[in-house]
């Protein structure tokens, strides 16, 4: 059960910036000689491939409702990413967890990790104006390199760390749910405040004439 931390907190990587932890686990593989990282992530077209697709997320994710279409596409891809590394990481250790578990496991985490900072962003865009994106998906890109890097290193103090965010992310879900309805219902006000203020003038308009 040695991968088993390496598999949670990648899992939970993965559901924020998939592509950063194939590609700083693919570097560190290849030139940290981490021993727990699967050869396959280690290939030059794969971190390639890794490297370009975290450049683009860097720039959606940090975008007002862009990041928000770019987090619907990836509620698919961040999972499956998660479940293939996982698999990876336990075929890499043959005997120490089952392909199967470390793919449900990977995939279930990446999940739930998603949803979570789906929910999250979509509340910070009822903010008006766009650094609090900026500023908290650059804190996203740091947990994920720092969470990434220290799993290999010291896998359990890394899990640990990740179990902790993702109980809080759970615990801020619940109040951010609260902050997106009480947006949507005074943009609705404002659409019926504009909507009667417009009707009033033309009735005015319409006595006058």
């Amino acid at each position: 059960m040695t991968v088993l931390p390496l598999i949670f907190t990648s899992g939970l990587a993965s559901g924020i910036n998939a592509y950063a932890v194939v590609l700083l686990l693919g570097l560190l593989g290849r030139f940290a000689g981490a021993e727990s990282v699967p050869h396959a992530l280690e290939r030059t077209d794969v971190l390639a491939v890794a490297a370009v697709l975290f450049l683009l997320e860097a720039v959606a994710d940090k975008i007002p409702y862009v990041d928000t279409v770019w987090d619907a596409v990836h509620t698919v891809i961040r999972p499956i990413a998660g479940a293939v590394v996982g698999v990876l990481i336990a075929s890499n250790d043959p005997g120490s967890l089952s392909e199967v578990a470390a793919g449900a496991m990977g995939g279930t985490t990446a999940l739930v990790t998603h949803l979570v900072k789906a929910s999250l962003r979509m509340a910070v865009n009822t903010s008006p104006e766009p650094a609090s994106n900026i500023v908290v998906s650059l804190l996203e890109d740091l947990s994920v390199a720092g969470l990434v890097t220290l799993a290999i290193f010291h896998p359990w103090v890394a899990a640990s760390i990740a179990a902790v965010l993702l109980a809080v992310g759970l615990l801020l879900v619940r109040l951010a749910i609260g902050r997106v309805r009480a947006f949507r219902a005074r943009r609705r006000e404002r659409r019926a405040a504009k909507a009667a203020a417009e009707g009033t003038a033309e009735g005015a308009f319409a006595g006058r004439r």
